[in-house]
């Protein structure tokens, strides 16, 4: 178990926004709980990168942990080039590399993820909205934004 000073950045550190990222954007589906191993990778291999993550209280005995942990299991956003993707695959951390057909809405939706996370709201999973069902926000600081 981590601390969370040994987290890898969500990320990558050397840009003010995912959206400043330039290349293809890629949806990499990893082996199970390797999402931190294979950002790693990435920001060693400087490969541009998002792996959003939550922060969840756990309690392990008598301790009392905070944990950061992926909002997507198994799901880390990478973008580059060809070489990237290349590298990327060459980690032996993947199952496999989904290629996103509109790029522009996978920025988008992931940039208002982003948003949400470095407003320092609580971000949980809703269970009662319907998979793949568009959803917007109509109050808070989120106000107006939709995504699916």
């Amino acid at each position: 178990m981590l601390k969370l000073t040994d987290n890898p950045p969500m990320c990558t550190p050397d840009v003010a926004s995912l959206a400043d990222l330039a290349g293809t954007w890629w949806a990499a589906y990893t082996k199970a709980r390797f999402e931190k191993a294979f950002a790693w990778d990435l920001l060693s291999r400087g490969i541009g990168y998002f792996l959003p993550m939550r922060e969840k209280v756990g309690y392990w005995g008598n301790r009392k942990r905070r944990l950061l942990i992926p909002l997507f299991t198994s799901y880390v956003f990478f973008c580059g080039d060809e070489t990237d993707r290349y590298n990327a695959l060459a980690t032996n951390r993947l199952s496999h590399v989904i290629d996103v057909g509109n790029q522009a809405a996978l920025v988008r939706e992931l940039s208002a993820v982003e948003k949400a996370l470095a407003g320092g709201l609580v971000i949980d999973h809703y269970p009662q909205l319907a998979v793949g069902r568009r959803a917007r926000i109509i109050s808070g600081p989120l106000m107006g934004t939709e995504g699916t």
